[in-house]
């Protein structure tokens, strides 16, 4: 069963907060304020930042210890209500731009720079749920992971 072609809005700075927040209170979760801190320094990374990451610039903006294993299950919630996205090979995790919209990641991470770029491509994502389906597998939330060199890095391959 291959997905429609969708649109959905990208939010950045308050805008993301804000609907970060919305998605998680209708999932009937509270909005609270070590969820907030959690988010906020998750969003504030530009590449995907790990759990020690996040406690470290939590424990620094609320200047106590935060623990690694609290931001774990905080970040295990965002992902279970599409705030958040973990990218697996990396063990590391970013902000979702769009929460309310709930679709298959892409993601294409730079193995000299860490960055990770995150495409929406339905095509892909429906042809990877095709396959599933055709060998009797019921794909929940399909991630595709594709390591290679970034443009700014560029191709140190060739």
């Amino acid at each position: 069963m291959s997905m429609a072609r969708h649109d959905h809005q990208l939010h950045e700075g308050d805008s993301l907060r804000d609907a970060a927040r919305g998605r998680l209170e209708d999932k009937g979760e509270q909005w609270t304020g070590m969820r907030a801190s959690v988010f906020d320094a998750l969003a504030g990374f530009d590449r995907p930042a790990s759990a020690y990451d996040i406690a470290e610039a939590v424990s620094k903006s609320q200047e106590r210890r935060v623990a690694a294993n609290s931001v774990y299950r905080i970040l295990d919630l965002f992902v279970g209500a599409n705030l958040a996205r973990r990218v697996e090979s990396a063990n590391a995790y970013v902000a979702n731009q769009h929460p309310d919209c709930l679709h298959d990641c892409i993601f294409l991470i730079c193995d000299n720079c860490g960055q990770a770029v995150h495409l929406d491509d339905d095509k892909v994502s429906g042809g990877v749920r095709d396959a599933a389906a055709g060998a009797g597998f019921a794909a929940r939330q399909p991630v595709i992971e594709v390591r290679g060199t970034c443009g700014d890095c560029g191709d140190s391959n060739s």
